[in-house]
């Protein structure tokens, strides 16, 4: 596929225009978010090691104090962990579904550089996961933990580096991550949930076909659509398959016809567009920061006990995001150029790649996520996020770093990549 000179003069398109202001807005949001959710790691930390059984007592606090029916005596944890980020998930599925719609996913001669890159990024660290683990059975159910990027901290460091990032690293990121997204939604609901119970199965199926109920009977308010997501919610939940996987479905099933409207001025809004508008940044500056608060608390004191019990745990996550991610990203874009098969955008160059890959070390989020569903409560799980933690920050420093070093500051704003996506989430 042949990509437009940065340098070609003219007017942009209308379609890039408002891509690029996506792009922007997004961006931006996530700067943001970047910047609460390392607040709110911070002050997780903190806590935790000023008031440990303070810190523990509250997210283990249940809504009615045990007097209530049982799906609300659920502690606090539970309810960031499971019920919040039904919303995070829900943003994932209205991505995925935008991109296979009319996004770069649904041009495959486009997708393969960012879709190769992302798997890359997923089987090479999970691979030496694997191998720094195989001794040990237990340890090795952690085979996704690094498998994972954290869009909001890493879009937010690459924002730090300026002009040196054309505007087509920025918009390869963000289609990166959404592979990176759906490679982990399957492996959370191929690999990290328990025995099916197949009537839950059946009540989900129930919820979802209400929704489908409610679409073809051309009902559009979002609030109609919240008691049949809960029954899929409440189903996947006693089937055994992780509920916030609900968000998914829902997500998956939003409609991209574009919405009825006298006003030209809203013709090309659509369901997905404008859902993912309303939630994005909710989710980027209120749900992903609670879920860090919850779960970053890590106790110095506990920590050199816990890498002790398992080194090789330790080690897999953190050389599987701060190894493993560049290294499968950088190879695997390597070798797809090199087949022909995808051609890097005019204004990137390998070392662009290369701190991309960087950057995609950056877990946090969806590694800790993964984490609590791989091992129980406890050491394994400790281990896991004090390796999550570092490893973050090795990434991000060292993608800054190398960003500074290898990056060139040009006088002028680059030129973009342009593509039909119109991703405003991650």
């Amino acid at each position: 596929m042949n990509y437009p000179s940065p340098s070609s003069g003219g007017s942009l398109p209308s379609t890039l225009q408002r891509l690029l202001r996506t792009v922007d807005q997004f961006l931006k949001v996530e700067t943001v978010g970047a910047v609460l959710l390392l607040i709110a790691t911070i002050t997780a930390l903190v806590w935790a090691n000023a008031a440990e059984s303070s810190y523990t007592a509250f997210w283990h606090t249940d809504l009615t104090h045990g007097r209530g029916p049982e799906l609300l005596a659920r502690p606090l944890h539970f309810w960031v962990n499971d019920g919040l980020m039904t919303l995070f998930f829900l943003l994932v599925g209205l991505e995925i579904r935008a991109e296979a719609h009319d996004g770069v996913l649904a041009l495959p001669r486009q997708a393969v550089l960012p879709v190769v890159a992302a798997l890359g990024g997923v089987i090479v660290p999970a691979i030496i996961f694997i191998g720094l683990t195989s001794s040990d059975p237990a340890l090795r159910r952690g085979w996704g933990i690094p498998m994972a990027t954290d869009i909001a901290f890493s879009a937010g460091a690459l924002t730090l580096l300026g002009r040196r990032v054309p505007q087509s690293l920025r918009i390869l990121l963000l289609t990166l991550a959404i592979v990176d997204d759906i490679a982990a939604v399957l492996v959370i609901a191929l690999f990290y949930s328990n025995g099916i119970a197949w009537e839950g199965l059946v009540l989900a199926a129930g919820g979802a076909a209400s929704v489908l109920g409610l679409q073809v009977s051309g009902v559009r308010q979002v609030v109609a659509y919240v008691v049949p997501g809960f029954v899929i919610w409440i189903g996947l939940l006693h089937a055994g398959i992780h509920p916030t996987l609900a968000g998914v479905i829902l997500g998956i099933m939003t409609p991209v016809s574009q919405a009825s409207a006298s006003n030209p001025l809203q013709e090309d809004t659509t369901p997905v567009s404008r859902l993912k508008e309303v939630l994005h940044p909710w989710v980027a500056l209120a749900v992903m920061p609670l879920f860090a608060l919850a779960n970053a608390g890590i106790g110095v004191r506990d920590l050199g006990a816990s890498v002790a019990h398992s080194p090789s745990l330790f080690g897999g996550v953190l050389l599987g995001l701060v190894v493993g991610k560049p290294v499968g990203i950088l190879l695997a874009s390597v070798l797809v150029v090199k087949s022909g098969a995808a051609q890097l955008p005019p204004d990137i160059r390998w070392r662009h790649l290369a701190v991309l890959g960087c950057l995609g070390g950056i877990g946090f989020t969806m590694s800790i996520f993964l984490a609590d569903l791989a091992f129980p409560p406890g050491d394994l799980v400790t281990t896991s996020k004090s390796a999550i933690l570092l490893a973050s920050a090795l990434a991000a420093v060292i993608g800054l770093v190398l960003g500074r070093c290898a990056l060139p500051n040009p006088t002028a704003a680059p030129g973009p990549w342009p593509h039909p996506t119109h991703r405003p989430g991650g």
